[in-house]
Parts: structure tokens; sequence; C-alpha cells
């Protein structure tokens, strides 16, 4: 095994864009600017972001909360968020940010002000609920002694925060937006996390109740937003939402980036499968060491598993076991570092369980797609996942779960080198026409001025 070290623009037209990272040592110099001036000639509103995760974390829900935070602080917003000690993926809060209640700092005009949250080292179902609901208690002890917002924006999970959004709209007498990136009670039922009929209930009628008394609702896919609706919501309340990719990804491949990273791993002259990102339950990645096993005599296949998460642990003492020199795990990288990784790697995974349908929409997606890079996905044949591989012609869909024909789908493609480009430029456009980081925020900030809007006449009304 070994380890490591985590994460378009493809044409002049995109002057919309604000920075997410900070710039890294790659040698774009030529190209125009992507950030965008403030506004001066609009009121100086205040939004108040809730969420669990944000900077410093380098993966999943945290990038697109800081993204969206420092977009509205570049526009001219008053931004503050509120969230937890950071602590994902590795499920651990580094040495700076231990042994604190609260803490407030800043970054790129953003106030960032973090409150106590259980890490446990062990993640199980009863832990995690503890975990979630240190955070939803100690926010709102801290959002009490904040300042007044014209508009709370929360981030869920965790559903939790449906509550404390609630109890803050009304002490303050302002509206909230409650976005939805991954429908949790039904993530927990589908992948069987709980088993009390109790807890269920008392999670739907959360759900629901945070879902009514939200001015607006947002969600990342058009099945989940489905979703929403199905339970009784009104379809103007909500909107999609989706996350973005980084507009730096479109400028890859980069060919010597992806010689040194070949290099530093020992993987000359090797086709490399690699998927990145959590490791956690719901992307059942037993099927990666399966069908590693079952491609093991194809030494030129190298599959990389990259990141970490709550059962990173477990898949690499399952991997020990079955002596697997054709698969290795890499730690989470650094951005720069994990744009080389993109740029060698010749396929990449997205795994989910079979129960994992239309709840959630890893953002590894678009990354994939944005990057060029052909996808094989072992999914729910009814999952987003799967109809936007097959809409955009960007890989093959393969059954949940089955590593036999993720294996075949995989050695077919590896000798096809011709079809694997041809797919990568097909989902570079889609991405490209579906995730653009400007249209999405702007999408995003119409959505934050209608509700303003209505909220400043029913003020008027009132006075």
């Amino acid at each position: 095994m070994v380890t490591g070290s985590n994460p378009v623009r493809p044409k002049d037209n995109l002057n919309f864009l604000i920075d997410l990272y900070p710039p890294v040592p790659l040698n774009f110099d030529s190209l125009p600017s992507c950030r965008i001036s403030p506004i001066t000639n609009m009121p100086s509103y205040q939004i108040l972001f809730l969420g669990i995760n944000y900077w410093p974390e380098k993966t999943g829900i945290s990038l697109f909360n800081t993204g969206r935070c420092e977009y509205f602080a570049a526009r001219g917003y008053k931004v503050s968020i509120l969230t937890a000690f950071p602590y994902y993926p590795l499920w651990k809060i580094s040495a700076e940010y231990r042994r604190k209640f609260f803490q407030s700092e800043g970054r790129n005009g953003v106030a960032i002000f973090r409150s106590f949250i259980y890490v446990p080292r062990k993640v199980t179902t009863l832990r995690r609920i503890v975990h979630e609901g240190s955070f939803i208690f100690s926010s709102f002890l801290r959002a009490l002694f904040l300042r007044k917002p014209d508009l709370l924006f929360v981030v869920s999970p965790p559903l939790g925060l449906g509550g404390t959004a609630f109890l803050l709209s009304r002490l303050w007498k302002i509206p909230y937006i409650f976005h939805v990136p991954d429908l949790q009670p039904d993530a927990a039922r589908d992948l069987r996390m709980i088993k009390s009929s109790i807890f269920f209930d008392i999670l739907y009628k959360l759900e629901k109740f945070s879902y009514d008394k939200a001015a607006k609702i947002s969600t990342l896919t058009r099945t989940m937003r489905a979703k929403i609706l199905s339970k009784g919501i009104p379809a103007e309340k909500v909107v999609l939402l989706p996350d973005w990719a980084d507009p730096d990804l479109f400028l890859l491949p980069n060919k010597k980036q992806a010689l040194d990273f070949k290099k530093k791993y020992g993987l000359e002259n090797k086709i490399l499968v690699a998927h990145t990102g959590n490791m956690g339950v719901k992307q059942g990645l037993d099927i990666v060491i399966e069908a590693a096993a079952d491609l093991k005599e194809k030494k030129e296949i190298v599959f990389l598993l990259v990141g970490d998460g709550a059962d990173r642990y477990r898949l690499e003492e399952k991997a020990k076991k079955m002596d697997l020199p054709n698969l290795q795990f890499i730690s989470l990288l650094p951005k720069e570092e994990y744009f080389s990784l993109l740029s060698a790697v010749d396929l990449c995974l997205v795994t989910q369980k079979k129960e994992v349908g239309d709840i959630v929409f890893p953002s590894k997606v678009m990354t994939y797609l944005a990057a060029s890079k052909p996808v094989v996905c072992s999914v729910n044949k009814n999952s987003e996942v799967a109809k936007v591989i097959e809409e955009a012609q960007a890989g093959v869909v393969v059954p949940a779960e089955d590593p036999k024909e993720m294996a075949k789908a995989l050695r077919t493609l590896a000798m096809d080198k011709d079809t694997r480009k041809r797919l990568g430029e097909n989902g570079r456009e889609y991405a490209f026409n579906t995730w653009e980081k400007g249209k999405v925020l702007e999408a995003m900030e119409k959505v934050v001025w209608e509700v303003l809007r209505k909220q400043q006449e029913h003020q008027g009304v009132l006075q």
C-alpha cells in the first residue's frame, strides 16, 4: 500500500468567477482575471450562513459553503458564517482548534464564527447523532450573541439545523433559505442506518416543519427537487441551486503534472483508475477492491483510492488480506497535487450502494466531467448520477455493487483510448453548460434577492 497527502474555464468568456482557493503555482498568468468587483450601488445586506462544514476543510460541502460565502462577500454583502471547528474528512479536529468552545476569525471578507462540535474517534449511528446534536446546540447558543442579519442561509445536513433556523428566524423576524444537498432522513432509511420507526417519524416531521417554515428551499438536482415536492411542498417554493465545478478543472490535463505524479508514485506506463474523496458507507467502495482483484492479472491497470473517511481503515485491512499489488491508497491531497492526479488518471470511478438513489449527488461527478475524465459509475440505475452520465454521454453505468460488471467495463475502456477521449470531451462540454461557477452563483444571488425583496415588502406593509 502507498500513502501520501486533496481536490473551467475553457474559453475567455468566463469573467464572472470568484476564486475558491488561493492561487496555486500553475502557469496561467496569461489568462484574464476571474475576480469580480464588489457592488457599490446596493444596500449592504447582512447574510448569516449556518453550516457544519467550512474552510479549511478541503473536500465535500465545505468547498461550496466557502465558495458561496466568499462570493457574496466579494459582491458587497456583509457575510458571516456560523460553523463548526474543522474535522472532515479525517474525523479529527486539528491541533490549533482543539479544546475550544467558541472561536472567531476572518478570511476573504467573511466573518467566521465557530462553535463546539463533538467528533467521535469511531463513527457509529449513535455517535453521529450526538456529533450533529452537539453542533446544533452550540451553534444556537453562539447565534444568540451575534448581530441580527437580514437573511439566514442554512445548509442541511444536519437536518436539526432546520429547527435552529426556525427559532432564529422568529427571534430576529427574518426569513431563512433551507439548502438541502443531502436528503438525510431518506438516506438514513435507505441505508438502514436507523431502525427505530419512532425516530424516523421524528426526522420526517422535523424535515417537513423545516421545509414549511423556510422562505425558499434549494437543492442540487431535478430528482432531489422532485423528491422534496413529493413531501407536499409547493413547487414555487423549491428551486434548483446546484454546486459548481472548480474553474481550474477545465484547464486540465497538465502533461508535466501528470508525469510528475506518475513518477512520484511509481506509476509510469500504467493505466490509472481512480476514486477520490470521502470513503464512507454510502460510497460502497468494496466494489473497487473486488474489481481490482478481478483485474489482478492486468498488471498495466492500477487502482487508486484517494481520500479519507470513516470506512477507510476497514477498506485498507480488506485490501491487505486480499494482497492486491494493483491497488494503492493515497491520503487526501492538496489542490495542486490533486489536480496532478486528475491530469494523470485515465478513468474515474463513482460508486454508491444500491440503496442510494435520488437522495444525494456527489460533487466528484462535476469534478471528473469538468476535468475531461471518462467515468465508470456503479450506481442505482434510477439515480441522478446515472441519469447525468448517460445524458452527458460521459461514461458507462454499471449496476451498483457489481464488481464483475465494473471490471468488465474497465477492461474494455482501458484498451480503448479513443473512446476514453470522446467520453471525456462529452463530459467537459456538459459540465461547462451545467455547472459553470459564475452561472450557478449568479442564479443563487437572484434567489437571495427575491427573498430579501419580499421581506422588504412585508416590512413596508407592517410599517
